[in-house]
């Protein structure tokens, strides 16, 4: 098994910023997905799930409204559409099934600044 997640950098307040996560070794389509992520000195937390078959979503209070999870299953990649960040999205973001399984990714690092 293998995520890898990319399409993080620099950003200003209020723009948009696309994350991607490339999934590998196991039949993506039947699994739930999930986007968590994690600041300096704080604990991991979770932003967005996506359901599969119905895809119902389900978002954190700090990022609805905001950031939209997806997929395309002809690809194994799941997506985070982020609009309207704030300097408090600033974190690495990390992929993974939904309840999580103890191995992680890379992530890759949102920055949120002017």
């Amino acid at each position: 098994v293998q995520l890898v997640e990319s399409g993080g950098g620099l950003v200003h307040p209020g723009g948009s910023l696309r994350l991607s996560c490339a999934a590998s070794g196991f039949t993506f389509s039947a699994f739930h997905m999930s986007w968590y992520r994690q600041a300096p000195r704080k604990e991991r937390e979770l932003v967005a799930i996506l359901y599969s078959g119905g895809g119902i979503t389900h978002y954190a209070d700090s990022v609805r409204g905001r950031f939209t999870i997806s997929r395309d299953n002809t690809k194994n990649t799941i997506y985070l559409q982020m609009n309207n960040v704030k300097p408090e999205d600033t974190a690495v973001y990390y992929c993974n099934f939904y309840p999580p399984q103890n191995f992680w990714g890379q992530g890759t690092q949102v920055t949120v600044s002017s």
